[in-house]
Formats: structure tokens, sequence, C-alpha cells
């Protein structure tokens, strides 16, 4: 099972950005981004923490759906 780092690495870079890129380029630069994490709680409470615009926590748990059912 790939981490949801992983996962999310391939929303990245899009020429005309939406929130998905958006949160995506910023894991990417985010050094202490949880990388190896697998489990919800771990990744939400960091975003929730470091949250890089307002609605990323919605964004992030759109994605953990997609990513679940992967």
């Amino acid at each position: 099972m790939r981490t949801f780092y992983q996962f999310i690495l391939t929303y990245r870079g899009k020429l005309q950005p939406d929130d998905e890129s958006r949160l995506a380029d910023w894991v990417f630069h985010e050094h202490d981004f949880p990388k190896h994490a697998v489990t919800y709680n771990e990744i939400s409470e960091y975003i929730e923490q470091f949250s890089p615009f307002v609605n990323a926590v919605h964004v992030f748990d759109e994605l953990w759906q997609v990513y679940k059912e992967e």
C-alpha cells in the first residue's frame, strides 16, 4: 500500500492550479509533513495545525476518500 504522501504527489504541478494541486504542492515542499503516515488522524492533525490555506482540511478529507478507495 502506498502512503498518502505518495498518492497526493500525483496531484502536483497543474498548469491551472486547483485546491488539490495547491495542497499537493504544499505537501511536497513541507519538509516536516509525515511522509510515511498511513493513518487519517496523524495526517489530518498535521494539516489542521499547519494548514496552508483556508479549506485545506476539507480538500484533504476529499482526497483521503479517493486514497482509501484505491
